[in-house]
This record gives C-alpha cells, structure tokens and sequence, in this order.
C-alpha cells in the first residue's frame, strides 16, 4: 500500500475519533458525495497530497504534505475556524499509529481560510506536513 494511502487512513481515523470535530461536521470523506450537505451544512474531504523523498541511513522514507479542506454553507467564516482549531487538535504533533510503516513526526504547517468562487460556501484549509518511514512491503 502507498505510504499516502496508508496516511490518510491514520488522519482519517484520527478527525474520526474527535468527539467535537464530529458535533461540527455532517461528515469526514476521502471524496465528497454528489450531496454532502447535512444539517450542519459543513464537511471535510481530502484535498491534494504530494510528496518527496526522504530517505536516511537503511530508511526509505517519505515527506509528505497532505491537505484537508473544510467546505462550509454557514453565512460566516468562525464556524470553518472551529472546525480547522480541532482538525489541528487532532493532528499536530499526534502520536497516528500506522497500518504499514511509521510515522517519524506530523505538524500542521499552515491552515486558512477563504472565500469560495461559489458565493454561498467557504473553504478552509489545513495542510499537514508528515514524515513516514516506509515498511519494506510498501
């Protein structure tokens, strides 16, 4: 399994097991459904990930900066920046345990918010920057 794959997997688990997050948001996806809108009129779905090598003595590892966004119906920009507070609650400097492989560090680097071409929606932003050492099956 990719290194990315196996990553997402611990963030998703990780955004799933805070109880707060969840009061917040109608749901957490890999890729939003044709509707995501619930009555909290807010969700999370998986943004872009790139990565780069880096690798040490006898460890295959990967620097890998994966995003989240935060797509929001709410007529005003504090409801995203309570969801972003606790996205980073759950994962900067988290201890994520991995399927494959293991995680050296996670932090969140950078997160925003901004207005969305569509005029009733925001998007938030948080980017995650993760150190992964890759098992040798992957």
């Amino acid at each position: 399994m990719s290194a990315g794959k196996v990553l997402w997997a611990a963030i998703l688990g990780a955004l799933n097991q805070n109880e707060a997050l969840a009061a917040l948001v109608d749901g957490i996806h890999d890729k939003a459904p044709k509707d995501p809108w619930g009555t909290k009129q807010i969700h999370i779905s998986r943004g872009p990930f790139t990565g780069s090598s880096e690798d040490a003595d006898c460890i295959i590892g990967q620097e890998i900066t994966a995003q989240i966004d935060i797509w929001s119906r709410e007529p005003n920009r504090w409801s995203v920046d309570n969801v972003i507070a606790q996205v980073r609650k759950s994962l900067h400097e988290a201890y994520l345990p991995l399927s494959e492989g293991a995680l050296a560090a996670i932090e969140v680097r950078l997160w925003r918010v901004t207005d969305d071409p569509d005029q009733t929606q925001q998007h938030g932003v948080v980017q995650v920057l993760a150190l992964v050492e890759e098992s040798e099956e992957t």
